[in-house]
């Protein structure tokens, strides 16, 4: 499958679901200082979305879970465990994340989905090379789900 590279905002896509470049969820998430993605939706969404999370217990590495959108206009938020518990992402923990992540959308019908750079930032991963696994990956993988990759900008 391919994907749409943009750069951008994630929560300004025109997609079913958005995906949030999460942590295994072992520390409650009223604990986590928003920031990044996590922040960004935790502003514009609302608490609901991260409430849901939390009932979900620890994450695998690389799992996806989904949520509702909060006040977003999406169908769901997929949450992916993208980083370790020394908050470190990896090229398993990427590849893993795309993976479960195209695989939970597939299962939910949606037709089209967003993804950060996924461990590029609390995880610490160089965003070009983490953009590298996440194209690879996708190569990989038979969709018919629409891939937008959203890179940020300040």
């Amino acid at each position: 499958m391919k994907a749409e590279l943009v750069t951008g905002d994630l929560l300004e896509q025109k997609v079913d679901a958005i995906v949030n470049a999460w942590n295994r969820n072992i520390i409650p998430w009223w604990l986590l200082w928003p920031h990044g993605v996590s922040g960004a939706i935790k502003r514009r969404a609302g608490l609901q979305p991260f409430r849901e999370i939390g009932r979900h217990g620890p994450i695998p590495l690389g799992q996806a879970v989904l949520t509702s959108a909060g006040k977003l206009p999406f169908r769901g938020i997929i949450h992916v465990a993208g980083i370790n518990g020394f908050w470190r992402a990896s090229e398993y923990s990427i590849r893993q994340s795309v993976r479960n992540a195209i695989a939970l959308a597939e299962r939910q019908n949606y037709t089209s989905v967003a993804f950060p750079i996924i461990g590029s930032g609390a995880g610490s991963f160089s965003q070009m090379k983490a953009l590298e696994i996440i194209m690879d990956e996708l190569a990989q993988i038979e969709s018919k789900v629409q891939v937008v990759i959203v890179r940020y900008t300040c």
